[in-house]
């Protein structure tokens, strides 16, 4: 009984976490919500233009996540300097994300440019009830050429927003979001299916209410962040001067490293998993981006919940709190799975409903619904080993949290699911649900890490800014 009340908390945790949790909830809510509706409208295009613009989005997401894993890799330290109430320590992390994100983009967009061609033709093989395999490469070239015009602000746009959320600022990254995917959902009412007298663009249509969307939020956080600097105080003198005290910079790079590897190696292999799933025809892929797309919405609130241990237990470790933030893990990962559960139960029974909105077939329709029962009978698993990783990665354990997760799914996932995909016959509704099982395994290794209790350690101290 006493294990089970370790991670159950009192009326005052459950408001502590929910006020930063929630506005993290409502911000990748609405995201995710007019992602699908985006998804949905683009689906009545076709499944040719659904499937090449689900595509590129696999590429587009390898590049979120290292831009996330850079300014993640920062945060760890963001956070604790915030608790320990060391504004300059906050001031030359943020300076850091700005260099390294800035050079991850321009690389980014160097790739996409030379690789275009050869990255989205990966995906693309006969099977199921067939497609224009040509007309699906055409779409998702020009799609991705006009996304590459977004990357920049993104990626300034999650240096602010992260810095903000890292020092107790968690409503303004809501309202810049909610402003962008208001922007873009009315974008592309008008631009795909060409609305008010302008001409239907079709995917260039929702790739350029994309881009004007990315912009709007940047702006946002842009005029509210330096008209308020007395509430951003590392927004003072930012741009001064580009130093950064050198052991602060070691330190970053021995952490940030490692942790910008995961995120960049980790979603390299779910887009590795997801071409191997396409050996199976563009079925698999339609129905796969119908599965995540969808699968995103549900998974906001354990996301939510998982992000805000980095932010709240790292404040405790900043502080010094070493048993408070043990204790707080624990019982923010109880509240993580039981959410998750439930959630998984609501993804399962609806999943025969949500592939009927798709201009598509009824054979990707009836996959999709698989796909989403699968998902949603593996995500209480998802949900603890996600809420693991950031607990190891509040203490800074890197190392420990690249073998968990990026290595984990090269070694273990990606061998499994290619072997069934390239040397057997297997049906994609078997070859997914036993590659998704592999998520149950990665729970149970999480949990033996998190027994351990050695992830909790203060990284930060006030002097140690001052070294130069």
């Amino acid at each position: 009984m006493s294990i089970v009340r370790a991670y159950i908390g009192d009326k005052a945790f459950y408001k502590r976490v929910l006020a930063v949790a929630v506005p993290i909830m409502v911000q990748n809510g609405i995201t995710n919500f007019v992602s699908l509706l985006d998804n949905i409208m683009v689906g009545r295009i076709g499944t040719e233009s659904m499937s090449g613009v689900a595509i590129v989005n696999q590429f587009i997401f390898i590049f979120n996540l290292l831009i996330f894993g850079a300014v993640s890799a920062a945060g760890i330290f963001t956070s604790q300097y915030h608790g320990l109430g060391d504004t300059e320590g906050v001031r030359s992390t943020f300076r850091i994300k700005l260099i390294i994100t800035l050079i991850a983009t321009l690389a980014a967009i160097g790739v996409f440019i030379a690789f275009d061609d050869g990255l989205i033709s990966l995906f693309l093989h006969s099977g199921g009830t067939g497609g224009d395999l040509s007309f699906t490469l055409n779409e998702g070239k020009t799609y991705l050429a006009i996304m590459l015009v977004g990357l920049l602000p993104y990626a300034l746009s999650q240096c602010y927003a992260s810095t903000m959320r890292e020092t107790g600022h968690t409503l303004l990254p809501m309202y810049a979001s909610v402003v962008a995917v208001c922007v873009n959902f009315l974008l592309n009412l008008v631009l795909i299916f060409g609305l008010l007298g302008l001409p239907a663009m079709g995917v260039s249509g929702a790739a350029l209410a994309t881009v004007i969307s990315r912009f709007a939020e940047l702006l946002v956080l842009l005029l509210w962040g330096h008209r308020n600097k007395e509430k951003c105080r590392f927004l003072e003198g930012a741009y001064h001067s580009l130093r950064i005290p050198k052991e602060l910079l070691l330190k970053i790079i021995s952490k940030g490293l490692p942790l910008m590897a995961n995120e960049f190696f980790w979603s390299l292999a779910v887009t590795m998993r997801n071409q191997c799933y396409s050996t199976r025809g563009l079925d698999a892929v339609a129905a796969q981006n119908i599965n995540s797309t969808i699968l995103n919405l549900f998974n906001v609130i354990y996301m939510a919940i998982g992000s805000s241990i980095a932010i709240i237990v790292g404040n405790e470790l900043g502080a010094g709190k070493i048993s408070e933030a043990k204790a707080t893990s624990k019982k923010m990962m109880g509240f993580c799975i039981v959410c998750s559960v439930g959630l998984g139960i609501l993804l399962s029974g609806t999943a025969l409903l949500f592939p009927q909105i798709y201009n598509t077939t009824e054979g990707v329709r009836h996959l999709a619904a698989f796909m989403m029962v699968v998902s949603g009978v593996t995500m209480p698993f998802c949900a603890y080993a996600f809420s693991a990783y950031y607990t190891m990665r509040s203490g800074g354990k890197v190392i420990i949290t690249l073998l968990f997760d990026s290595v984990y799914m090269w070694l273990v996932v990606i061998p499994i699911t290619a072997s069934l995909s390239y040397f057997t016959r297997m049906d994609i509704r078997i070859l997914f649900a036993v590659c998704q099982s592999t998520e149950i395994i990665k729970a149970f290794f999480g949990y033996a890490l998190m027994r351990k209790g050695s992830w909790a350690k203060q990284l930060v101290s006030r002097t140690e800014r001052d070294v130069e």
